[in-house]
């Protein structure tokens, strides 16, 4: 089954050049304070503040501070999207994803996990990996979700590694290749998807005792080295 990532992760980064309501928005949001946090989100994000309006966007998904409102999610998550904030753009294209607060548009979700992936937005990658391994808004191609994927994994994604593991596992726009399916499965394990567990051991199933030993160490190596030394 393919993973996809939601983002409700708060932009909380402090830039000194968005001092004010921006800043205390995010002192409020770190302390939970999250009527403080909308109010100061709010003027903030009427100002153009791209990462207010995204954070404005967040409050309104999960309904904090303020009743969930899919509908107005979406608007701030628009602005701040159209003026480049990835994750923005990301949530942006799971609202389309999903159809909340929008007409549910695979196509439309395509577009803005492009254009947040294209900013190295991980999840984002992810998400765009399974749209065209499904061929959901874009023709079917396995070869380029493997490409999103493994961008994705290496940033540490865990849905990403498990759903590349699967990719190995199953052939699917690469060579099949067991020993490869349980090295991300089994990295995917690590970083705590528990269900790669399960299917790390079915490829394991599959292997010699020296593959498995192989894979192993690979996967060592991979996140040793941060994800450099992977392929």
């Amino acid at each position: 089954m393919v993973r996809i990532v939601i983002a409700v992760v708060f932009t909380i980064i402090l830039n000194a050049a968005w001092a004010g309501d921006f800043e205390d928005g995010a002192a409020a949001i770190n302390r939970k304070d999250y009527a403080t946090a909308l109010a100061k989100f709010r003027s903030a994000a009427q100002q153009g503040v791209a990462r207010a309006q995204y954070n404005l966007g967040v409050m309104y998904e999960q309904g904090q501070g303020v009743a969930q409102d899919y509908k107005e999610a979406v608007l701030w998550y628009q602005m701040a999207a159209q003026q480049g904030n990835a994750n923005a753009q990301h949530n942006l294209g799971v609202m389309y994803r999903n159809g909340q607060g929008v007409a549910q548009d695979y196509k439309e979700a395509v577009l803005w996990y492009q254009m947040a992936a294209q900013q190295g937005n991980a999840n984002a990658q992810n998400n765009l990996g399974a749209m065209y391994q499904n061929g959901r808004g874009v023709a079917q191609d396995y070869k380029e979700a493997v490409r999103w994927y493994l961008l994705a994994a290496k940033q540490g994604v865990a849905e990403a590694q498990y759903n590349l593991g699967v990719m190995y596992g199953l052939g699917q726009g690469v060579l099949q290749d067991y020993t490869r399916a349980h090295m991300w499965l089994n990295i995917a394990a690590v970083s705590g998807d528990k269900d790669s567990v399960k299917n790390r051991d079915i490829a394991a199933s599959k292997m010699t005792a020296q593959q498995i030993e192989q894979a192993q160490r690979m996967a060592r190596e991979c996140m040793s080295s941060n994800y450099t030394k992977c392929d």
